[in-house]
């Protein structure tokens, strides 16, 4: 009976190396990677650094003058975890949202202890601070406590700014349409590539080159 049983043990302990063998082998053949273009995109995840590059978007004027606010309360949904917009709400994991549109960053709110990255911005949640914020909390404030890794859609960003917007008592008036010929300025004031080649290109002069500026022959 004991050598019935050892040698069925020795069997199982057999199978099992050859399983985990098997399982490894199969694993190094079969690696897999995450792809370079995802099937789906899962809300509130941040792609990638550098895959498939940028994505090209118009001025953000140009989404918060079609935003729509009730399509923002749904995407509001996704914030309500951790926030409420309601008027006179308690501050929960985040802090009550109501008024914050035009109110000064980190600052108010029944006294949420905001985190020092986020105090050290200054200025007031404007449509484009908020923009900025939203794209990516980490990445606008470095340090800052907020986890939502943020949204990458424009339209939804808009879209939600314009709900806030209209949860406080002074709702900002919503920007007109960018014209559509109109080219975003470059960073710091800069001319555009055009321009500057333009500049850059030397002009004729009708003045006939003197003799000491002949080169010698």
């Amino acid at each position: 009976m004991d050598d019935r049983a050892n040698t069925i043990a020795g069997w199982v302990l057999a199978a099992g190396i050859v399983a985990l063998g098997t399982s490894i082998v199969t694993g190094e053949m079969y690696h897999a990677e995450r792809p370079e273009k995802m099937g789906y995109e899962v809300q509130g995840v941040e792609a990638d650094a550098g895959a498939g590059g940028a994505v090209a978007e118009k001025p953000f004027a140009f989404y918060m003058s079609q935003a729509d606010a009730t399509k923002g309360a749904d995407v509001f949904k996704k914030c309500a975890a951790c926030h409420n917009a309601d008027k006179g709400g308690a501050n929960a994991l985040g802090p009550n949202l109501y008024g914050v549109v035009g109110d000064a960053v980190a600052s108010g709110r029944g006294g949420f202890p905001f985190s020092d990255a986020l105090k050290g911005k200054g200025g007031k949640w404007d449509f484009d601070s908020l923009n900025a914020w939203l794209t990516s909390p980490k990445t606008y404030a470095p340090g800052t406590k907020m986890t939502f890794a943020g949204l990458s859609n424009p339209q939804e960003r808009a879209n939600v700014i314009a709900y806030l917007n209209q949860q406080g008592e002074h709702a900002l008036p919503l920007p007109a349409a960018p014209a559509a010929d109109a080219a975003p300025a470059a960073p710091g004031g800069a001319p555009a590539a055009g321009d500057k080649a333009a500049s850059a290109a030397p002009t004729k002069t009708d003045a006939a080159p003197t003799k000491a500026d002949t080169p010698a022959k």
